[in-house]
């Protein structure tokens, strides 16, 4: 493989090689350049009460309350717990109608993808689905502070990143989906890496990722969407485990510049738990060269166990969404400001920092 491009995230430049930007929305004949046929959703007419009881939805929310893909906001809705217990005798009925619907509708091509590849059904039916019980039971996942985030309008996530292999990006992503009562989705900022792995690739779009770049972040925050960014990078999830839970640089600020652009709060999240994941007390560098990686991690399982190493220890994880930090009080011409950008990087940063070590106190074992 060769070897992967990191394209930094406050680069306002247009991007060249590397990862291919998404593809936009074709005509129904045209096809992906992939091989595979554009997915196009064709005006539909309205359904015959027999299609309207197919599609009843797994919440038993009405149709008018289901989001469409494309949005940044959804109505509000409960947490998914009392959503199931409000079922009640006829959930299971509903979860098999629900689920033939689904699957009728992607046997026809019935379903869209927005111009960066993200598909809200399956990413609400299928792909949180197989993600959850990793959430909830593998890992344990306690959220705090879901109320900072705001139920409308775009925002910016930013969290420390760490664990080796970025799982704490697909948790903080769940805990957002399921935790949420205005039901938002979170919109993921990638490094390039994800975007040349076969199958990570078509993953990560449909589960809502795009490049870690300004032009498609302003994109998302001027859609109204929940935007996630984790800017320690590599230098994060790359660290040795002697130096967990300290911040790597946060580079040069172009988060903070994206959101003073659009006027979208900064919301800091601190993530406990990841980076004990996979102790990392190693790198093969040479060997990750070669396989044009950014590292490769030698763990006390892996690879000396082989596969079985590859598999994260259960620790328990805290994730806390910290207080917004607006931005919208600014000018214009704020973004262009290196020391306004500098301090609100350092801002951020600090905040986040903070929080991991009084979550760190907080904590009485690694594992429970």
């Amino acid at each position: 493989m060769a070897d992967a491009k990191v394209i930094p995230f406050d680069d306002d430049r247009s991007r060249g090689g590397g990862a291919q930007r998404p593809a936009r929305r074709r005509s129904a004949g045209s096809r992906r350049s992939g091989g595979e046929p554009a997915v196009v959703r064709e005006v539909q007419p309205l359904p015959s009460r027999a299609d309207a009881q197919d599609d009843v939805p797994v919440t038993g929310e009405s149709s008018e309350e289901r989001p469409s893909p494309a949005r940044g906001t959804q109505g509000p809705r409960e947490p998914r717990e009392a959503r199931e217990a409000h079922e009640g005798d006829g959930g299971l009925e509903r979860r098999i109608a629900s689920g033939l619907s689904f699957l009728r509708r992607r046997l026809t091509g019935n379903y869209e993808v927005d111009d960066f590849g993200y598909d809200a059904e399956l990413t609400d039916q299928v792909l949180m689905s197989l993600l959850r019980p990793v959430y909830e039971k593998y890992f344990r996942v306690e959220v705090k502070g879901v109320e900072n985030i705001p139920a409308k309008g775009g925002a910016l996530i930013v969290a420390n990143h760490s664990g080796t292999l970025p799982l704490d990006g697909l948790m903080m992503q769940v805990a957002v989906h399921d935790n949420h009562p205005a039901g938002r989705h979170l919109r993921l900022l990638a490094a390039d890496l994800v975007f040349v792995l076969p199958v990570v690739n078509e993953l990560a779009r449909k589960l809502g990722h795009t490049l870690a770049c300004a032009e498609d972040a302003e994109r998302l925050l001027e859609q109204g969407e929940l935007v996630g960014v984790m800017p320690e990078g590599f230098k994060g999830i790359g660290k040795p485990f002697s130096e967990r839970y300290k911040l790597q640089r946060f580079g040069r600020g172009g988060f903070v510049s994206t959101a003073l652009r659009q006027g979208a709060p900064i919301i800091p999240c601190s993530i406990v738990g990841a980076e004990e994941i996979y102790p990392m007390i190693g790198n093969a560098k040479t060997l990750a060269r070669l396989l044009g990686f950014p590292y490769f991690p030698l763990t006390p399982t892996f690879p000396w166990l082989g596969p079985l190493g590859a598999i994260p220890l259960p620790t328990k994880w805290t994730i806390q969404f910290g207080e917004p930090i607006p931005t919208d009080g600014y000018p214009p011409e704020a973004a262009e400001d290196p020391m306004l950008m500098f301090n609100l990087t350092d801002q951020v940063r600090e905040q986040i920092q903070h929080t991991l070590y009084k979550l760190l106190v907080q904590r009485r074992s690694v594992f429970f």
